[in-house]
């Protein structure tokens, strides 16, 4: 009969009023296959989810889908996010629920004994004493529109009130325990009949009286009592934890000090290639490579040609041709290859304001060399101002091979080698 079928309605009414009111503590009463609460746990505004159900088989079955997921953790948000499923009875206190934003008990008080509901409210407006409270019932007065229904919706059901019956419960839960109501529901009834019958599913919207914002209105000294049993609790990942915050940080600076390394080997390497065409060619070949040199560098990109710039501003780069390029350090002999020791400086400054995400974990250029100066996956300068990024041993095989390369024409010897390998073929081809 509903479109949107009735209980996904009535989960979107909470969510609406978690998008409008923004509590921080949710706990649902009722939350059986907590199918709403993995709804609500992607309100970030949410730093903690609760669910109790008196079931808890069926809480077991249920509670590994509110489990972080690989983006939580590849990608984690600055909010924080706790969940913790219960096994207990709305009847029982546990003051481990006192204090919340937000109850909520979708189609539950139906289930309970009527007096077991004096204990529901007794529990949940006396003792739990949230901001607000969301309860919703089935509306008996809309069950004959409801074809082939014969006495109550669920076998289980041990009431179904009228519309007055509910506002009746529902004014005198205000006045004992200081809340305000507002009535709704959802489920309308056909054209021209929703002022006479209601919705098909009734709610209240309860409000607690001069409440203000960080205020509990609570009594601290209420007796400690642990009614429920905890079946699952997580943290989801957050970059308020300082572990998880320097994880992150540590790996996007050590891709884009890596990168930036990368594209100013390439841009210097580039430059030298046209040098030295430019210097053997002539003519039209030397303008050629001149041409092509020009639309080299009109293409370069931000983190290319003006990381450079910010890296000879900076002054942090060390050259062996004292041109700000590269140079190598010997941690145990100056005797051993300089090939494995070779790297590049990056500077914490460039990083820090050519990076937007590596800017806003770290809040500010000391912060950031504070938290990577305790990371060992970071090797900083003796100054800590500069990442130092080693050479990978690809890079210097090829470039070790275009220095033998040059060598080799320079000295003539690789025109030699040809012609002796191809005079070795052709004694080959006789034979």
């Amino acid at each position: 009969m509903f479109s949107p079928a009735l209980y996904r309605q009535r989960h979107q009414f909470v969510i609406d009023f978690v998008t409008r009111n923004k509590p921080q503590k949710v706990v649902d009463l009722g939350c059986g296959e907590c199918s709403l609460l993995k709804k609500l746990k992607f309100h970030r505004e949410i730093e903690l989810l609760v669910g109790v159900d008196i079931n808890g088989a069926k809480v077991k079955k249920q509670m590994h889908g509110l489990a972080p997921i690989s983006t939580d953790y590849l990608q984690p948000s600055y909010d924080q996010l706790r969940i913790e499923l219960y096994r207990g009875s709305v009847t029982q206190k546990d003051v481990r629920l006192r204090g919340f934003d937000l109850v909520t008990s979708i189609e539950l008080i139906e289930h309970l004994t009527l007096a077991d509901v004096e204990l529901f409210s007794e529990v949940v407006f006396g003792f739990m004493t949230p901001v607000a409270v969301i309860v919703s019932t089935p509306n008996s007065e809309f069950n004959p529109l409801l074809p082939g229904l014969t006495g109550f919706r669920h076998t289980d059901h041990k009431f179904e009130w009228s519309r007055a019956e509910f506002k009746s419960w529902a004014l005198k839960v205000c006045l004992d325990y200081g809340y305000e109501v507002e009535f709704t529901g959802v489920g309308e009834a056909p054209p021209g009949q929703q002022e006479r019958i209601g919705f098909c599913s009734q709610i209240g919207v309860f409000r607690r009286l001069g409440v203000r914002s960080g205020c509990s209105m609570f009594d601290d000294d209420a007796e400690d009592v642990f009614s429920y049993t905890l079946l699952y609790s997580v943290n989801y990942p957050s970059l308020q934890d300082n572990n998880i915050l320097r994880r992150v940080l540590v790996s996007e600076v050590l891709y884009w000090a890596e990168k930036m390394r990368r594209g100013c080997t390439e841009e210097r390497t580039s430059k030298r290639n046209d040098a030295y065409r430019e210097t053997e060619g002539g003519g039209e070949e030397s303008i050629g490579a001149s041409q092509q040199h020009v639309e080299m560098e009109e293409k370069q990109t931000a983190c290319g040609d003006s990381t450079s710039h910010l890296m000879e501003q900076h002054g942090r780069g060390v050259s062996e041709d004292q041109e700000g390029e590269e140079y190598w350090t010997s941690s145990q002999s100056q005797q051993e290859s300089y090939k494995l020791h070779r790297c590049e400086s990056v500077p914490l400054a460039v990083l820090w304001s050519c990076c937007p995400k590596i800017g806003a974990l770290s809040g500010s250029l000391s912060n950031l060399r504070h938290l990577l100066m305790e990371d060992g996956r970071v090797k900083l300068s003796q100054d800590g101002s500069a990442v130092l990024v080693n050479y990978q041993e690809q890079d210097l095989e090829e470039a070790d091979e275009e220095e033998d390369h040059n060598d080799m024409e320079d000295s003539g010897y690789a025109e030699a080698s040809q012609c002796s390998h191809s005079a070795e073929q052709g004694e080959e081809w006789l034979i």
